[in-house]
């Protein structure tokens, strides 16, 4: 484990700046089990910020494979009210939310995937007023990882498991910027102050669609919903408050228009989806909707995803990070989305955030409809970037823009 020191850094920095617990505010904490002795910080800071109560809710991944193995669908597509109603719980009281993100890449290969969607569709129906009280940023919300064993021997299987996990605290050290000698917070409040320089630039752009193009064979035109916005770093809840949603975080990202979408992407890292990891696959989208797709690894999981619901095959997201950025450099693949995905431009297979469109977070889930935003209970990000991404914006009135030139931003 690293030094009390940092791991309290750590913890002000996802209370204070992620997701910004306000004195008085309920916090809810969802964990894998195994980061036990973190969480036990986390909860000490953020009582030490003012937390009127803090909810943890463990989750164990052993015990989920246990569950999916011998449980009958009809028990993992049943979710008991106890649990409906604490989540309901979580919403009227205003909770916020951290959640601490350490799956064991890999470790659902030998469950069916069948199992593992029926829980989730079942799971998200059933919680789908905490997922738009989120996601609608209707209150603070973080997501943050911490290693845990399994998942560090999969980053760096050439160590020791106690050498890995030492590993792999410190590249997330780095990326989320905490160090013995600086102030984690005032770091973040000047990388907050870049993201939005991007987000601004983009903006007065005002793009109707974007082009990309790289050496893998991706060659993808996004149109944007009108009155997109981009958006990245910090954000603001409905009630006022800032806060991070993701630590670390390098993207500016907006709401593609959901028909919009034609071409093929192919992506540049693993995606680790239900503890199945998809690896060098490819989607064709036609009017936005994913046509043809393939996988050399878990093609089967990959179906799962996009046969989720109506929305899964279509996209929620489009996000822009330039190659030559903090977690790209370290040359780790983390397999781990909050981490690779802000290593590379992604897209998001799923739901789309309504703050990414003018007025979309006072929208009804129609109005959004109309605008184009594409609903759906699954959000699921995969990376696209490259060294060499080539990216031309087309403005509404037709000129074209140099926005991404050998993987980075061009302005």
């Amino acid at each position: 484990m690293p030094s009390k020191k940092l791991l309290h850094k750590y913890a002000e920095l996802a209370v204070k700046i992620g997701a910004n617990v306000q004195k008085g505010q309920p916090l809810m904490i969802s964990a894998n089990v195994d980061t036990k002795e973190f969480i036990r910080v986390l909860v000490e800071e953020a009582y030490k910020a003012g937390a009127s109560h803090v909810s943890v809710r463990y989750n164990d991944e052993i015990i989920n494979h246990h569950n999916y193995e011998y449980c009958d669908l009809d028990v993992l597509g049943t979710v008991p009210n106890y649990i409906v109603e604490q989540f309901n719980y979580y919403v009227e009281k205003g909770y916020a939310l951290i959640s601490v993100h350490a799956e064991t890449p890999g470790l659902m290969a030998d469950i069916d995937p069948i199992k593992i969607q029926t829980a989730a569709v079942a799971s998200n129906k059933a919680l789908k007023s905490w997922r738009e009280h989120t996601m609608g940023n209707r209150t603070q919300w973080c997501v943050i990882s911490v290693p845990t064993a399994g998942w560090a021997k999969r980053v760096f299987p050439e160590y020791t498991e106690e050498l890995a996990t030492d590993a792999l605290w410190e590249a997330i050290f780095n990326a989320v910027r905490v160090h013995e000698d600086n102030d984690p917070v005032s770091e973040w409040e000047k990388h907050n102050e870049t993201l939005h320089n991007h987000n601004e630039a983009l903006n007065n752009y005002n793009f109707k669609s974007l082009h990309f193009k790289n050496s893998l064979g991706t060659d993808l035109v996004v149109e944007l919903v009108k009155n997109h916005v981009w958006a990245g770093g910090n954000e603001k809840s409905t009630k006022g408050v800032v806060f991070n949603p993701n630590m670390p975080t390098e993207e500016t990202f907006t709401m593609p228009y959901k028909y919009g979408v034609n071409g093929r992407v192919y992506a540049s890292k693993p995606l680790n989806y239900n503890g199945n990891l998809i690896r060098d696959f490819w989607l064709e989208f036609k009017d936005g909707k994913v046509v043809d797709f393939d996988a050399k690894e878990s093609k089967d999981a990959l179906k799962s995803l996009l046969e989720f619901d109506e929305g899964s095959s279509y996209l929620g997201e489009v996000a822009l990070i330039s190659h030559d950025s903090p977690i790209s450099n370290s040359n780790i693949l983390f397999l781990n989305t909050l981490f690779d995905e802000n290593a590379s431009c992604h897209l998001a297979l799923g739901r789309a955030y309504p703050m990414n469109v003018k007025g979309g977070n006072d929208m009804t889930q129609e109005e959004l409809d109309k605008v184009g935003s594409n609903n759906s209970m699954e959000h699921e990000d995969f990376m696209f970037g490259s060294a060499d991404m080539s990216i031309i914006g087309l403005t509404q009135d037709g000129k074209e823009v140099v926005v991404f030139r050998d993987g980075n931003f061009a302005f």
